[in-house]
């Protein structure tokens, strides 16, 4: 048998090879490398790519230096990274948005401090900052913003209502959160989702088409009416208040529930024909802008006595409704902040967390919505 030639490689070939051998190694070995201190960057907290620009510029000893802050991670993500601004970057607050470093970056050209930059990113959405830094700098910013619900789409507005009314800081904050700077039932807030601590008043609407969540109808036990209807949470928390009432030899009725946009139209329109306008404007709400179309809200009478404010019963509600989810809506201390008169016989349920926080802190419902509800 024949022996078989064994294939020989010519030395060229063989050179390229080894080159080319030596070629993989070494990007084999600078791949892995650049792995390793990705890898290390990201154990620092940083994302892929704010490590890869890190990497690539250098900044690996810079963020070694300084805790890991979720803003200086976006700074390094963004376009709008400014070298200049670096050392700032991670001693401001993050919020997330696109253009986060961008608004950052605008208001540190207009030599806003780094705890004003961060008072400005909590006091409003990130169109509000954007919308904020371009404008000329604020120059007394905590006047306002000391105050956590004060939003800085309205600093021209605070400024104005204090200067046209003289009011304090908190006030004016509360007051202009509530719209009372602008005129009643003028460009409202419009409301078409149902909530238990929604906002209803002049200046806060709910839209016409507007029907609360879960609508029952009250027990002839409960109400002279039986086409009284109510929210089913709310109703419930009244069944047991008026329960725990009647241990005490005492008793009440509900007189008005829900009553719909349409319903309060007639009202208004049957009170308008009997007394006129400027009778309607004072003492009854227009369409949209009334408490019962929440189906939250009762009026309640005593069984008793024939003015509630006279009765046993209305100093139990004043004592108890709270525990229960219900608040007193207009208090004759609160008539600026409500802009109803008192109705002794007006209750609403917001739930028991909030009612208990109103009567703790004594304040209307409105300077609650504006305190810690407003956005």
């Amino acid at each position: 048998m024949a022996k078989r030639k064994r294939l020989k490689l010519k030395e060229p070939f063989i050179s390229i090879v080894r080159i080319l051998g030596v070629i993989l190694a070494i990007i084999l070995a600078v791949f892995l490398f650049y792995r390793y201190e990705i890898h290390t960057i990201k154990k620092l907290g940083y994302s892929e790519k704010a490590s890869q620009f890190i990497l690539f510029n250098f900044k690996k000893s810079y963020v070694k230096s300084v805790h890991y802050s979720d803003t200086l991670n976006a700074a390094f993500e963004s376009e709008s990274y400014n070298e200049k601004y670096l050392k700032y970057y991670a001693q401001i607050d993050y919020y997330k948005g696109d253009l986060l470093i961008s608004d950052i970056n605008s208001l540190l050209e207009k030599k806003y401090s780094v705890s004003e930059i961060n008072v400005i990113l909590a006091h409003g959405s990130l169109e509000d900052v954007r919308d904020f830094a371009k404008r000329d700098k604020v120059v007394y910013l905590d006047e306002y913003f000391d105050y956590p619900f004060a939003r800085i789409r309205l600093y021209d507005r605070y400024l104005a209502y204090s200067d046209e009314t003289g009011e304090n800081a908190y006030n004016t904050i509360v007051y202009v959160n509530l719209d009372i700077d602008k005129e009643e039932y003028n460009e409202p807030y419009l409301i078409n989702k149902f909530s238990i601590d929604m906002l209803v008043n002049k200046h806060f609407s709910l839209t016409k088409n507007f029907v609360p969540n879960n609508l029952v109808t009250i027990s002839s036990e409960d109400s002279k009416n039986e086409e009284i209807k109510l929210n089913g949470e709310a109703y419930k928390a009244f069944k047991q208040m008026k329960s725990d009432m009647n241990k005490e030899g005492l008793d009440i009725y509900i007189n008005e529930g829900y009553r719909s946009y349409s319903e309060q139209e007639e009202l208004c329109d049957y009170y308008r024909n009997l007394y006129g306008d400027n009778y309607v404007s004072k003492y009854v709400a227009l369409p949209g802008f009334s408490e019962h179309q929440t189906g939250l809200a009762i009026d309640i009478s005593s069984t008793s006595v024939k003015t509630f404010a006279n009765s046993k019963e209305f100093r139990w509600m004043i004592d108890n409704s709270y525990k229960y989810g219900f608040i007193l809506r207009y208090d004759s201390m609160f008539i600026e902040e409500t802009q109803y008169n008192s109705e002794p016989w007006h209750y609403r349920y917001v739930g028991t967390e909030i009612s208990n926080y109103i009567h703790e802190h004594y304040m209307s419902y409105e300077e609650y919505y504006a305190v810690n509800l407003f956005k």
